[in-house]
């Protein structure tokens, strides 16, 4: 297993496994969006977490409002899957949040946090009530809760809020990504974002780590792991599409980071 932390109860390994690939979310073009979803058939995306599961991690981050993926999700679970599960969610398929809250429970989530674009738009009507009853919901039954966003001054806000349990810190200022306004990855964003997790004493898990494959792994880990806290992690997607030992690659990386 890779080095763990105490991550809101939860035993977490220090590298988690997104799902991004999984559902065709490439935010690098049209055709490397359908080429992941071709490729990431229920069977290759099962194989992939068995083989993350071998390789050292413990966690996996998927949404909930995929369709192939939060069943296959679903079933993964049912049949005894081995790795957690910390779920994204949203609630475009749902009647409102509370409701995709509760069916993510159900399934068997161990954590939830909100979608970031979910919260960006809170931010945006400073929108306290909602982001409490959400919040409160999923905690009072159990499970820890956080949210992602896609600025460091949303992350802020919150945290001044002293809601959640944990935060999901986007490497990367592209909320342009869910209001139409195309992909935008700026090198500059993730000092900021840095500064952000260290300044939030919960623990957060960082994201896009990579700028979505526009990064060399080996240097944006190595990054990642020198600029958040002792306590954080960091979740990554993996298209094995790109090649096959992805995951055994990128665990051997962080293995190297953490244990000198």
């Amino acid at each position: 297993m890779l080095p763990t932390v105490d991550f809101c109860g939860m035993e977490v390994t220090r590298l988690i496994i997104g799902a991004n690939p999984f559902g065709g979310f490439s935010h690098q073009n049209r055709d490397r969006d359908k080429e992941m979803v071709a490729f990431n058939t229920p069977e290759i995306i099962k194989e992939t977490w068995e083989r993350a599961w071998k390789a050292g991690i413990n966690t996996m981050i998927t949404n909930n409002e995929t369709p192939h993926v939060v069943k296959t999700t679903a079933e993964y679970l049912a049949e005894g899957g081995t790795l957690q599960w910390i779920a994204q969610i949203n609630c475009h398929t749902c009647p409102d949040m509370n409701v995709a809250i509760d069916k993510c429970i159900e399934i068997g989530c161990k954590a939830g946090y909100l979608h970031g674009g979910f919260v960006d738009n809170l931010y945006k009507t400073k929108d306290e009530k909602a982001l409490r009853e959400h919040i409160k919901h999923g905690q009072a039954q159990g499970i820890p809760m956080g949210v992602a966003a896609h600025s460091p001054d949303v992350h802020y806000w919150v945290d001044s809020l002293d809601l959640v349990d944990f935060h999901v810190v986007c490497f990367f200022n592209c909320g342009s990504l869910h209001s139409g306004k195309g992909d935008k990855f700026k090198l500059a964003d993730i000092f900021p974002a840095v500064e952000c997790i260290k300044s939030i004493k919960k623990p957060c898990i960082g994201y896009k780590i990579m700028g979505a494959g526009r990064i060399d792994p080996l240097m944006s880990f190595e990054f990642a792991f020198e600029n958040i806290k002792p306590t954080d992690v960091v979740n990554v997607g993996m298209h094995r599409g790109d090649k096959d030992d992805m995951v055994e690659e990128n665990v051997n990386i962080v293995r190297r980071i953490l244990e000198g």
